[in-house]
């Protein structure tokens, strides 16, 4: 029989909203052979008639609740202790019902790999007691779990350092996206931008992201054109920004593009794509448009540097930005073109990070405790240690510990 493994913590199937989907979806198509998938959806966001049993083999269970924000937390909860009764792996996507992980581990043999999803209580976007929380969930998703995930080198060191164990990196596949779409005339009138040039930039529409940084910025120069798709309603940050700059007749500000033949067009046509996430880990919309083969302006934080190997162009505010775009030449866009999309092909492809995922699942049955980054003899007592003329080995410090990650 197979191994019943369950996806936790996603809107649902079929994708239609973000990273976490886009994963869940390319597990089922490239591991339902080998595994038997439920994958938890929320019925808020599929009307009774886009509600399915299944999916590409996957049984899918719905709960009506919403994924994401606050009812995130029941919504993980009621995910797992249902997932108890059906399922001998819990793939969990996020930590927001990891208080209840202590329980699961204490008390079934159900295995646990949970990806923390960057560091997620950092962001900007989250109340002071949502980060608290978020802060202390990530504590128990690592704890608790038999594995977890980092999507990002930067993110392990993050977690190497402050629980001394050892994550796993697996980023996210981008090969699910299409070059090279010819527009069509209903498309030109739609998006009138196709037939020039212009950088394009996707995201949610949250301060992290610097939208306003980059809106301020191409506001600024009037022959460069900026297509930005992404929730403008769903903040008063987003609608504030709307106003502000959707009359400058070189800004294009478009609502969220669900279609991935539309997004592609889109975002395969342009000249540029802008990164200005501050937070998080590897992010989806980046390694798709490096896949695309799309010259990368990108915000200097660790995470983005680690996802495009220190091969994109970056800043850190305002006038950074400016001075990139004023001075880049056509032939520097084309080198740094080439170098993404070598890097994307390389690292950034479903089978590969499927694989990963698989390795890990197997993994879970066979490893007992997690690795610790530090060697076990450390833990002894200084006086052992003493006795043996290797009480140094209770000083030693992470690499990453001593330096500056961001």
């Amino acid at each position: 029989m197979k191994t019943k493994v369950a996806i936790i913590g996603t809107v649902g199937l079929p994708a239609k909203y973000g990273g976490f989907e886009t994963l869940a979806a390319h597990l089922v198509e490239e591991l339902s052979d080998q595994y038997d998938f439920t994958v938890y959806c929320s019925s808020k966001k599929y009307s009774k008639e886009e509600r399915l049993d299944s999916w590409n083999g996957a049984k899918l269970k719905y709960l009506p609740l919403d994924a994401n924000g606050v009812q995130s937390i029941p919504y993980d909860t009621l995910s797992i202790f249902h997932a108890l009764f059906t399922s001998d792996v819990l793939l969990v996507l996020g930590v927001a019902g990891a208080w209840l992980l202590p329980f699961v581990k204490l008390f079934t043999n159900k295995k646990i790999i949970i990806s923390i999803d960057g560091i997620e209580w950092k962001r900007d976007k989250w109340p002071v007691a949502a980060q608290l929380y978020l802060w202390w969930a990530e504590k128990l998703a690592v704890r608790f779990s038999h594995i977890d995930i980092s999507d990002n080198e930067s993110i392990q060191d993050y977690t190497s350092v402050r629980y001394k164990t050892i994550s796993r990196v697996i980023e996210y596949g981008a090969d699910h996206t299409r070059a090279n779409l010819v527009a069509s005339p209903d498309d030109i009138e739609n998006y009138p931008f196709l037939n020039e040039k212009y950088a394009v930039k996707v995201c949610r529409i949250e301060p992290e992201n610097n939208i306003h940084t980059v809106l301020k910025v191409f506001s600024e120069f009037p022959d460069k054109k900026l297509v930005l798709v992404g929730n403008w309603n769903n903040s008063q940050y987003g609608r504030d920004l709307k106003e502000e700059y959707c009359g400058f007749i070189n800004i294009h500000l478009l609502d969220p593009i669900y279609n991935q033949e539309k997004i592609d067009l889109i975002r395969g046509n342009a000249s540029l794509y802008i990164h200005g996430h501050s937070a998080g880990g590897t992010n989806p919309s980046l390694v798709e448009a490096m896949f695309l083969g799309l010259p990368i302006i990108s915000n200097g934080v660790s995470y983005n540097r680690t996802t495009t190997e220190h091969q994109a162009f970056y800043f850190k505010d305002q006038n950074d930005l400016k001075n990139i775009i004023s001075q880049l030449t056509d032939i520097d866009l084309e080198e740094c073109a080439l170098k993404m999309k070598k890097i994307a092909e390389r690292r950034y492809t479903w089978k590969k990070i499927a694989k990963k995922y698989s390795s890990l699942i197997e993994e879970t049955f066979i490893s007992k405790k997690k690795t610790k980054v530090y060697p076990l003899i450390s833990e002894l007592d200084r006086k052992i240690l003493d006795k043996y003329n290797v009480g140094h080995l209770k000083n030693i410090k992470l690499f990453n510990e001593l330096t500056n990650t961001n």
